[in-house]
């Protein structure tokens, strides 16, 4: 395959996992940065893109739209399979590697629709929104417990001694608050494999230019 894809993104977003696969595969991408999370305006650009007005969006070197992080990093684990970044259809990790894959969107990622814009849900009361901000905390450090208490990781990563972008989802995913912290303390096992993403040397010129580790995200 030749070409280059495009990549709608923002700094410390979910397209950051999208990068990082495009980086370890070794796939020319080109940035266009929207940050969906700072302004209405930001929003707007975003929305002849993604009707959603979210990042991430891939567009193939075909010119084919990709929304959904998830989605987007199962593509493209399946279109450079000589990267070995998910386990092929057939393989035995493929049922846990899918569960998890789309357990992080649905159960965790997606609670932060609520977050970024708490009045989206409760309006403007002041003590409504804190009381969803500590529920909001709760709930997703409660599904990264669930997540550790369910899945035993099978060598230095989830699946085994190589990276995979399940890898790269819940390490850039895990960055997000609760931060880093609270996440080591309800899922110490999923901790050390983050670190282990955190500290590959193939990213180690990404991290700090798309989500650097830095006052309350620190480590």
């Amino acid at each position: 395959m030749t070409g280059e894809y495009r990549v709608y993104g923002a700094e410390g977003s979910g397209s950051v996992a999208v990068e990082a696969a495009l980086t370890l595969i070794g796939a020319p991408y080109r940035l266009e940065e929207i940050v969906t999370y700072a302004s209405e305006e930001e929003r707007r650009r975003m929305a002849p893109h993604n009707p959603m007005r979210q990042v991430p969006v891939l567009v193939t070197p075909e010119g084919e739209t990709i929304t959904e992080s998830a989605a987007i990093l199962i593509w493209l684990a399946e279109r450079h399979p000589e990267a070995n970044l998910a386990p092929p259809p057939g393989d035995p990790r493929r049922a846990q590697f899918l569960r998890w894959m789309c357990f992080i969107p649905a159960s965790i990622y997606s609670i932060y629709w609520v977050r970024d814009v708490p009045s989206r849900l409760v309006g403007d009361d002041p003590g409504a929104q804190a009381e969803m901000d500590r529920r909001t905390l709760e709930r997703i450090s409660d599904c990264w417990a669930v997540m550790e208490s369910q899945i035993t990781p099978a060598g230095r990563f989830l699946l085994g001694d190589e990276v995979s972008v399940l890898d790269l989802y819940m390490a850039v995913v895990s960055r997000w608050r609760p931060l880093r912290a609270r996440f080591h303390a309800v899922a110490p096992r999923l901790g050390a494999v983050a670190r282990r993403v955190d500290a590959l040397p193939e990213l180690a010129a990404f991290w700090p230019k798309r989500f650097a580790f830095e006052g309350d995200y620190a480590d």
